[in-house]
């Protein structure tokens, strides 16, 4: 058989971890910007970074590849945030690899090393991030190609993108022609600006191509000890479906570290580490100003998603979700309205949104973490209105979902359908509700809501009672695991 003839098989793995605090208010930690669709698209940049892999199987002419189902390493918060935006692509994932606690890089693409070499092959694991974006798939797909043949042959590659401006908020690679010759850290602007003039370095965009067995070798020469403590968690896993949980208190044991650290810094002059030039339109979307970077725009250079009117402005990027935002006389600012919270920035300090979430979490507000507006494995809960003794939320549950069977210490509530058909359990009894019906939950009453038709169902829920928050919840059965 000829090199054209076989067949490299490839795992594709999405690193979908983290919480994109720099672009809060819209992101926050309970959903986070991967899963966000940003700028007036239509996908999430998670979405879209497993559809750029899955690509790779499609003839690219070369050497062909099989490319199996994705394997996404994400936290317990967003399992099902994962598994509704894979359905919503009709792709099925191969594993969802569950981090206990975040550890950082290094250990995540070991859980996914792991898993692929259960599998009884060697497949070249092709690793990205979960936040990027790229406006030319056909250049993407041609790079990776490109690194996926090298790797095959048991090459470390690293896709280095070229600098278009001289960045500070980037790690950079130097190459010497194909090879890796050394990995520099952030630079500051005029080491950046001669980087830039002097040519052969090339952003790092956190894109690896290697085969499984190349990255566990590559991690007991480097750190036999993220290795071993990685091994050691991932040996008593449990497997629920397409969830693959290590155990907790092994994980938690493990070093944090990310791969740059851990193994590509050192790799240079000791591992063949190659970089594959990346020019596809790439952007990290690591902040509001990289938002606005890609977002189309007017002639005046002003980015509008949502319903916002701007005047004699240039250069901005207004975003809003749930009401009308008027911009008039403003250059370079960034506006970002959410129904709980705004931001107004300068695109040049929008890096530093990280502080303003910070001094959330300190006075622990809850703004950090969730929106108005929450998202369950059943659907959704919007808070439209609370006082000291009462809230009102609006409530869609999926066809076929159901919340947990559970009970109030503090509170009673009140049930109106507004469109759908409900089935409420409340104590022994369980009835049916259809559009404009209603139903009472006494406090301390065991029960619990599910949809049984075929279309989404809606309705209004009044709380009353002294207290009114989420950890007054007494699950006696859940579908979804929560305790």
């Amino acid at each position: 058989m000829s090199k054209s003839e076989t067949t490299t098989t490839v795992w594709p793995v999405v690193m979908a971890g983290g919480s994109g605090t720099r672009l809060w208010p819209l992101s926050r930690s309970g959903f986070p910007k991967q899963f966000l669709v940003l700028g007036g698209g239509t996908q999430s940049p998670f979405q879209q970074a497993v559809g750029r892999l899955m690509g790779l199987g499609r003839d690219g002419g070369g050497k062909a590849i099989a490319v199996a189902q994705p394997a996404i390493v994400g936290n317990e918060e967003h399992r099902f945030m994962v598994l509704d935006q894979l359905r919503d692509m009709q792709v099925e994932p191969g594993a969802v690899l569950l981090e206990p606690v975040g550890r950082n890089t290094a250990p995540a693409l070991t859980l996914a090393a792991l898993q692929a070499l259960e599998s009884g092959v060697d497949p070249v694991l092709v690793v990205t991030p979960a936040d990027q974006t790229v406006t030319d798939e056909a250049a993407f797909t041609a790079s990776l190609r490109r690194a996926v043949e090298a790797a095959a042959e048991g090459a470390i590659v690293i896709l280095g993108i070229s600098p278009d401006r001289p960045e500070t908020g980037y790690g950079y690679i130097r190459a010497d022609g194909p090879k890796v010759a050394q990995f520099v850290e952030k630079p500051d602007l005029a080491t950046a600006q001669k980087y830039l003039a002097q040519g052969g370095y090339f952003w790092n965009a956190g894109m690896f191509v290697l085969k499984a067995s190349v990255w566990m070798a590559a991690l007991e020469r480097f750190r036999p000890d993220i290795a071993g403590a990685c091994r050691a968690a991932f040996a008593p896993r449990r497997n629920d479906g397409v969830f693959v949980r290590p155990d907790k208190t092994a994980f938690a044991a493990v070093p944090s570290e990310s791969v740059d650290y851990a193994v590509m810094e050192k790799c240079p002059g000791v591992l063949d580490i190659r970089m594959e030039p990346l020019a596809a339109g790439w952007n990290d979307l690591g902040a509001w100003e990289a938002v606005w970077q890609v977002a189309p725009k007017d002639a005046a250079g002003n980015a509008q998603v949502g319903d916002a009117i701007v005047h004699d402005c240039r250069n901005t990027l207004v975003q809003a979700t749930s009401r009308l935002v008027s911009l008039i006389g403003l250059d370079d600012v960034i506006v970002v309205e959410t129904p709980d919270a705004v931001l107004v920035t300068r695109r040049d300090r929008s890096q530093d949104v990280k502080a303003i979430v910070n001094h959330l979490g300190k006075e622990q507000r809850g703004e950090q973490a969730l929106h108005r507006k929450v998202h369950r494995p059943w659907g959704w809960y919007d808070s439209i209105d609370q006082g000291p003794r009462d809230q009102v939320k609006r409530i869609m549950v999926k066809p076929g979902a159901s919340l947990s069977l559970q009970m109030h210490h503090h509170r009673a509530e009140h049930w109106i359908v507004v469109t759908g058909t409900a089935e409420v359990t409340v104590g022994e009894k369980v009835i049916l509700l259809a559009e404009n019906q209603s139903t009472y939950i006494p406090l301390g009453e065991k029960h619990r809501l599910r949809n049984p038709g075929k279309v989404p169902l809606e309705l209004i829920e009044v709380q009353s009672g002294s207290y009114l928050g989420e950890d007054d919840i007494v699950r006696f059965e859940d579908t979804y695991g929560r305790s």
